[in-house]
This record gives C-alpha cells, sequence and structure tokens, in this order.
C-alpha cells in the first residue's frame, strides 16, 4: 500500500486507532475475563446503540453533532413520568411513552431547529447551551410545576415531605416499564446470531430481487460471508466467549430497523436534500432546496429518535436520575461516535456502532485497569472521562486543521 494512503487513512482515524490501542491495553491490565467484558459490553450496547444513531442526519445535513439530543432525552422523561402517574404497565407504558415523546420532542426539535438557523456554523456550540438553557426549564417543570400546578397523585413520584418530583424514578415497581422491551424476547448469543443471519440473507435476497437479479456473484459473496459468520458462532470457543451473553431481540431489533431508516432515508428526496445542505448550503439554496426547511427537519428527526433511544436506555436500567439523567447524553453520545471515525461533516452506520463498542468497552476495562496499574480505580474513572471531552476536542481539532488544508490547497490551484 501506497505510504501517503497510509498516512492519509491514519490521519483520518487517529481517534479509532488510538481507543483500539488504549482498549487493548486496558483489556491486558483489566484482569477481567473475556466472557465477562462481552457480557458488560452487550449490556451497554443495548441502551445506548439508539441514542448514537441518532446523531447521524444531522452531521450528513452539515449541522455537526446535535448536543441539543438533551432535550429529546428530557422529553421522553416527562413521558415515563406520565405513564407513571397513569399507571401504565411494562409494554403498553413503554409505547405510550415513545408516543407521548414524538409531539414533545417535535416540538423542541422545531424550536432548535430555528434556533440553529440564526447561528450557522455555530450549531455545536448553540447546542450545549441550549441543553443547558433546557436543563433549567426542565428542572423548574419538575421541582415546582409538577406537583403544584399539575397535581401528581402517585406518592412513589413526588418528595416525601415537600412538593416536587422525587430525585429517582423507579422504573422496576408495579406499574412501572422497566425491561418491558428488553424481556419481550431473548435469545443465548450464538441462537440469536442466527436469528439475524436468517434475516440478513432474507433482506439480502430481496435487494437481489428488486434489482432484477443483477450482481448474482455479489449475492453469493455476501451470502457465503454471513453463512462463515453465523458457522463461527456455533464454534465451541466462540460459545464459551459469549457464553453470559443473552441478546435482547426486540431491542437489537430496534436498532437495526433505526440503520435501515437512516440508510433508506438517504436514498429519499429528502436524504439527497440533506447531503445537498451538508455539502454546500448556497449551491443547496441556489439549486432550489429550502435550507433552512431541511435543517428544521434533519434537528426533528435528531430529536425524536434520541427521545426514543432515552426510553430504551431508562427501560433498561429500570430506574433514572430524575434531574441528573438528560444532561451528558449530548456529550457521551458525541464522544462514542467519535470515536467510530465519524467526524463533524461525516458519519455513518458503522462508524456509530464501532464508536459505541469501542466506547463502551473503555468504560468497562478503564476503572479496574486504572486499579491494577495505580491501586485507585478512581483514576480509571477520571481518565475515561477526560477521554470523553478529549475525544471530542481532538476531532475538533482535526476538523479545523482539515477545513484549512483545504482552503490553502483550494487556493494554491
Amino acid at each position: 500500500m501506497d505510504k501517503s494512503k497510509v498516512r492519509e487513512f491514519a490521519r483520518n482515524n487517529i481517534v479509532t486507532i488510538m481507543f483500539v490501542l488504549l482498549c487493548a491495553g486496558c483489556m491486558v491490565f483489566s484482569g477481567y475475563s473475556p466472557s465477562y467484558v462481552m457480557y458488560e459490553l452487550f449490556g451497554r450496547l443495548s441502551r445506548n446503540m439508539f441514542i448514537v444513531l441518532s446523531l447521524i442526519i444531522p452531521i450528513v445535513a452539515g449541522m455537526g453533532i446535535n448536543f441539543a439530543i438533551t432535550t429529546g432525552a428530557m422529553a421522553a422523561q416527562i413521558a415515563c413520568l406520565l405513564v407513571l402517574e397513569w399507571g401504565i404497565p411494562g409494554i403498553s407504558g413503554f409505547l405510550a411513552a415513545a408516543l407521548m415523546t414524538v409531539p414533545l420532542a417535535t416540538l423542541f426539535g422545531w424550536l432548535i431547529g430555528k434556533l440553529y438557523n440564526k447561528m450557522k456554523g455555530q450549531e455545536m456550540i448553540g447546542g450545549l447551551v441550549i441543553g443547558y438553557f433546557a436543563n433549567g426549564l426542565y428542572q423548574l417543570l419538575f421541582l415546582f410545576i409538577f406537583d403544584n400546578i399539575i397535581p401528581i397523585k402517585n406518592p412513589d413520584l413526588t418528595i416525601k415531605g415537600s412538593t416536587g418530583i422525587a430525585n429517582t424514578m423507579d422504573l422496576s415497581k408495579e406499574g412501572g416499564i422497566a425491561s418491558s422491551l428488553d424481556k419481550l424476547w431473548r435469545l443465548p448469543f450464538h441462537q440469536a446470531t442466527l436469528v439475524f443471519a436468517a434475516v440478513i440473507a432474507v433482506i439480502l435476497v430481496y435487494g437481489y430481487v428488486k434489482s432484477h437479479k443483477k450482481n448474482a456473484r455479489k449475492l453469493g459473496i455476501q451470502l457465503g460471508a454471513l453463512a462463515v459468520v453465523a458457522i463461527i458462532t456455533q464454534l465451541g470457543p466462540v460459545k464459551e466467549l459469549f457464553s453470559m451473553v443473552n441478546i435482547p431481540m426486540v431491542t437489537f431489533g430496534t436498532v437495526a430497523l433505526l440503520c435501515l431508516f437512516n440508510v433508506g432515508i438517504m436514498r429519499t428526496k429528502l436524504g439527497q436534500q440533506f447531503r445537498a445542505v451538508g455539502q454546500n448550503g448556497t449551491v443547496a439554496n441556489a439549486s432550489g432546496i429550502n435550507v433552512d426547511r431541511v435543517r428544521i427537519l434533519a434537528t426533528i428527526f435528531s430529536t425524536v429518535l434520541a427521545g426514543w433511544g432515552q426510553l430504551i436506555f431508562v427501560q433498561n436500567m429500570g430506574a433514572f436520575q430524575t434531574y441528573g439523567a438528560a444532561n451528558q447524553v449530548g456529550l457521551y453520545a458525541g464522544a462514542a461516535i467519535l470515536v467510530g471515525g465519524a467526524s463533524v461533516v461525516r458519519a455513518t452506520n458503522a462508524q456509530a456502532l464501532l464508536g459505541c463498542v469501542l466506547f463502551h468497552l473503555m468504560f468497562i476495562l478503564a476503572p479496574a485497569a486504572g486499579k491494577n496499574l495505580f491501586g485507585d480505580a478512581a483514576i480509571g474513572e477520571y481518565f475515561r472521562v477526560f477521554l470523553c471531552y478529549g475525544v471530542i476536542a481532538v476531532a475538533l481539532v482535526m476538523h479545523a486543521w482539515s477545513e484549512n488544508a483545504r482552503k490553502k490547497k483550494k487556493s494554491a490551484e
């Protein structure tokens, strides 16, 4: 391979390469068994992937990372409170919360999109500030408006001896929605891979038929690779590695549907408008595209999807901190997608999923590695928090550097 291409690949994926090396080093010093790491990893992935995938559309539309997805998470938590107050249990409550999240998150996304159109080029900074501002309104709602102006009859939801909503929402009590989605259908890892392989095979064959049976060789290679993967997952050593992992099929299926949605929408007229606006807003406007409207739609999509992602997160956890659960959603999701090799101008499903894996591997391994290396688990905690913010900083610096290089090259020509 040409050295210049190697250097370019390393430069474009420096954050991902760094995290792979860090995860490998932390794995060596953590002392954890691989099966335990896989168990923890899949537990985290099931509740976090959806939120990270919700960032893709605004990035494609040229708006950078939508740190204001915290407002979508707040919309989901408002919906959770109402479901608990009304006593709608299980999957019915989860679906009711998902439905209520849509109008709330749509309103928030529309307002944020309008603001973004007033601060073009500064959306990420604006998104952070909007998140802090929304948090103030959210606390006013939960500390004063609920249980004062809007009565709350469920005593488990309020502060004992005072007014306002309790600091923790317990979703595992009677009438809650804890694990309502996860427990619908669980399978051991080796069985789950067969189910997903079968579904992917059907999708590939369907695509082949829809394309009027073109690229039969490509289909054969894809099906062959799929069969090899399915066979490998049934081998003894692989089964042992994933022996502790039970896959919540509906949850992972929902994540897969979002991946298909992200791919599908980019093939529509609206998706092409997202790309056109992201590549050059001025040219897109000259082509007759309503740039401001497209940007607002991208923000609404992201905010609604993030709200649903927060619902998946809290039902998996079984409880959430009423006043703090949404605060770091944007930062952690943004860091995760950047770890996977995405930038503030380009992102794919594969990058989002890879970033989730690496980011959460670091979260699992760093405290134990820090304890074994330095005798203090807190060092690992500080290290991973430092990396969360550091990854965002590195990505922004790399983006600014590449933009300056591109402009210099263009002016030289």
